[in-house]
């Protein structure tokens, strides 16, 4: 799917901004999920190569109506073991400073929630309520991974939605994220932002988790073959 190039910024979410029950959502990936082929798998099911884990799928299994490259104020950390890649997993802290690369992608809101379900390790099938995100900008579901919705704001009239867990990065066990993660998250970065190797080496280098554990040589070496 071709994307531009250009990242857009979150529109404030304001009174008016946005319908309380949208029938649309624009999904921000900020891991694994901004490469489009992994993203599949969580729309359509099977197991992805070099995983051991099969997704069900959403229940509606078209691809995304668009595509755009954000940026999301924020920052991203790699902690806690990835059942599916082993190493650090990708989170998201809003509340730190700078800017995170993302990508966001417009769904349904059935995708998007059955999409939030795989990330959870639930069972999809059913509509999130989204009213709480979309008043405060956030909402726990649950106390596990992936398991509080933030909302950072709107784009086009649709509310910008993703997830993450619940306490900040200060807080986290951080962990080194394996090889076959950092590669789908270059190709994420390739893809949405237009990044060459050298920017995504350094990027992903210097992010809590990976830095000190990963050099920018060794992700633009693993990312090369």
């Amino acid at each position: 799917m071709p994307s531009p190039r250009d990242p857009v910024r979150p529109e404030p979410l304001t009174a008016g901004t946005v319908h309380p029950h949208p029938e649309r959502v624009w999904y921000a990936a900020y891991g694994s999920n901004m490469h489009l082929a992994r993203l599949a798998y969580y729309l359509t099911g099977g197991c992805p190569p070099g995983t051991t884990r099969i997704y069900p799928g959403c229940r509606d299994r078209s691809g995304p109506e668009r595509a755009t490259p954000i940026l999301l104020r924020g920052e991203l950390y790699f902690a806690l073991e990835s059942r599916t890649w082993t190493g650090g997993m990708g989170f998201f802290d809003p509340l730190r400073g700078g800017e995170m690369p993302a990508r966001a992608y417009l769904l349904t809101v059935s995708q998007f929630s059955d999409i939030v379900a795989q990330e959870m390790r639930r069972s999809p099938g059913t509509d999130l309520e989204l009213s709480g995100a979309l008043t405060d900008g956030h909402a726990e579901l649950g106390p596990g991974r992936y398991e509080i919705l933030v909302c950072p704001g709107a784009l086009d009239g649709y509310p910008i939605l993703t997830c993450t867990v619940s306490w900040r990065r200060a807080r986290a066990k951080l962990n080194r994220p394996s090889a076959a993660y950092l590669r789908h998250l270059a190709a994420g970065l390739t893809e949405a932002h237009g990044w060459d190797l050298a920017r995504i080496a350094d990027y992903l280098s210097t992010r809590p988790g990976a830095a000190g554990s990963w050099s920018a040589a060794e992700i633009a070496a693993l990312c090369e073959i």
